[in-house]
């Protein structure tokens, strides 16, 4: 297969004017201004007046379903592929929440294998909230090793629901992560989910003061609380990754707001992202403060947030589109993703001048054409 897209204005997610782009089978063959391809059987686009992004990658996504916390009737459903398509999602990874119980690892990665071979890239993190973690193998270390798709493991801290391990024991676990990954030739990450309790970036930083380099600690949720921003950004001016979680709540006017602020804080620009929580349970509560139903969290709202730093908060679209592309790759080591270059996996998204989605490309193939989602997961009518 081979498509050559002429005339599109490319971010790479760098802003690097109108340029043609040539796909052969899954990468990028080519990226460069008026290009004369011949090949059999090609294809050819004309994408004037569309912008061109790398596909986007949501690095936390309840993929399998989320909630449960108040019983087996607000446990919810999985994803769809069609959902990740419409707001140009194109690699996802794959985690596990509060319930330990009826949603296992190994159904977490048989949902990442059936993602993958519905025509999107996929990867999760090993385990939930618990300490000492859930795994698919005897161990965390064996589970990077052994298993390709697995790039990290997944602990909440700092949240009512955590099983609050200690410094040590934290400091073990990354222990684990660090010596696994560098066997598998992995980076291996600690995922956290944070909560509104104050305290584990005090705990981050001892352990980085004690020799565990930064790069594998990434804590998620940093945008929920006052106190626990505060600490992520000290985390970010020490080097760390900073995650903002553009579902669920936030304690600025938006998850882009709070991007805005981090940068204001001196955090630099290529340690921020954006991840959805997609699939997870949303509460809803009437006036009185009381419960009485709940959604299920969307997977759009990184675009709608790229889209909120570009055109209200006058972010440099450069930078609101790396966010959810070449940060995320970078800091997950995914070699091949969130850019568009030659050699790189042909994830590609075409946005009219509204910021609409027109045209989604994974791995080379056609997810969306004009708008309209023509590859759908397999039981989507």
């Amino acid at each position: 297969m081979a498509l050559l897209i002429k005339n599109a204005r490319v971010f790479s997610p760098d802003d690097l004017g109108v340029k043609d782009v040539l796909i052969v089978n899954k990468q990028i063959a080519a990226v460069g201004e008026n290009l004369t391809v011949t090949m059999p059987e090609l294809e050819v686009l004309d994408a004037k007046g569309l912008t061109m992004t790398p596909g986007f990658i949501d690095q936390h996504i309840h993929i399998t379903g989320g909630g449960g916390e108040g019983g087996p009737k607000t446990r919810t459903p999985e994803l769809v592929l069609s959902e990740l398509i419409e707001c140009g999602t194109t690699s996802v990874v794959g985690v596990s929440g509060t319930d330990a119980t009826t949603r296992s690892i190994p159904n977490l990665l048989a949902k990442v294998r059936a993602l993958q071979s519905e025509g999107v890239s996929a990867w999760m993190y090993t385990s939930n909230y618990e300490f000492p973690p859930t795994t698919l193998t005897d161990s965390v270390k064996n589970d990077l090793f052994f298993v390709p798709e697995v790039v990290g493991v997944k602990i909440a801290m700092g949240d009512h629901r955590s099983s609050f391990p200690t410094l040590e024991e934290v400091s073990r676990l990354l222990c684990q992560i660090r010596v696994g990954a560098m066997i598998a030739g992995k980076l291996g990450v600690l995922h956290i989910h944070l909560g509104n309790i104050v305290g584990p970036f005090d705990t981050f930083l001892e352990i980085v003061k004690r020799g565990m380099p930064i790069q594998h600690i990434r804590p998620t949720h940093c945008a929920r609380d006052v106190k626990v921003f505060e600490g992520a950004i000290r985390f970010g001016l020490a080097g760390g990754n900073v995650d903002i979680t553009t579902g669920g709540s936030c304690a600025f006017a938006s998850p882009a707001h709070a991007v805005v602020e981090a940068i204001k804080a001196g955090v630099p620009v290529d340690k921020l992202t954006m991840s959805s929580d997609g699939h997870g349970s949303v509460p809803r509560f009437n006036e009185k403060g009381e419960m009485i139903g709940l959604g299920v969290g969307g997977v759009a709202c990184n675009l709608r947030d790229v889209k909120r730093l570009i055109g209200e908060l006058g972010v440099d679209p450069a930078t609101a589109f790396a966010l959810v592309s070449r940060n995320v790759a970078k800091a997950l080591r995914f070699d091949t993703k969130g850019e568009i270059a030659a050699g790189k996996c042909a994830d590609i998204n075409l946005f009219d001048e509204n910021m609409n989605l027109v045209h989604v490309f994974a791995k080379g193939k056609a997810m969306m054409k004009d708008g309209v989602v023509v590859t759908k997961g397999t039981f989507e009518i």
